[in-house]
Order: C-alpha cells, then structure tokens, then sequence
C-alpha cells in the first residue's frame, strides 16, 4: 500500500532533528519512531497518531479519529487513533 508522502513530509518537516527519531516502512506506510516506539505515522492517507490511556478518549473523541486495529498490533486502551491531519 502506498502512503501520503506529502503528510509524511510534513511529519518530518514537524520533527525535524529531534534527536532519537528514526524513520521504518511499517503497516503499508511509514513510521517515525522515538528511540525505538514508535509514535507517529502514515498509512495511506491515514495519520496514526500513539497516545497514552488517558488521552485515547480525547483522542478517540476527534472528528475521524478510531482506534488502529491490526491482527497482533491492537494496543491496549485504544492507545493508537488514526485520523486525519
């Protein structure tokens, strides 16, 4: 599956030289990782965005916005929501 390259562009342009964020095709997409997590992405046209349980729900809450669900990669407390950008 192809991704947005000009969202992912984006990203990168957002991250910048932070240290410790590697970039890893994953999901048909792209990731980018922090120190090995990974913490942003695009699959598609889709934004995968990682948040923590106590922000899944506000998250979850955004126009668009559900929980990434892929055989073996379901995070707990619906910690991963796609989205657009």
């Amino acid at each position: 599956m192809a991704y947005d390259e000009g969202l992912a562009e984006r990203i990168r342009h957002y991250l910048g030289a932070e240290p410790g964020v590697t970039e890893k095709r994953m999901f048909g997409g792209i990731a980018f990782l922090c120190r090995g997590n990974m913490a942003v992405g695009v699959t598609g046209d889709d934004l995968m965005v990682r948040v923590g349980p106590d922000a899944a729900d506000a998250a979850l809450a955004r126009p668009g916005a559900r929980v990434f669900d892929r055989p073996a990669v379901r995070c707990a407390a619906g910690s991963w929501s796609p989205g657009p950008p």
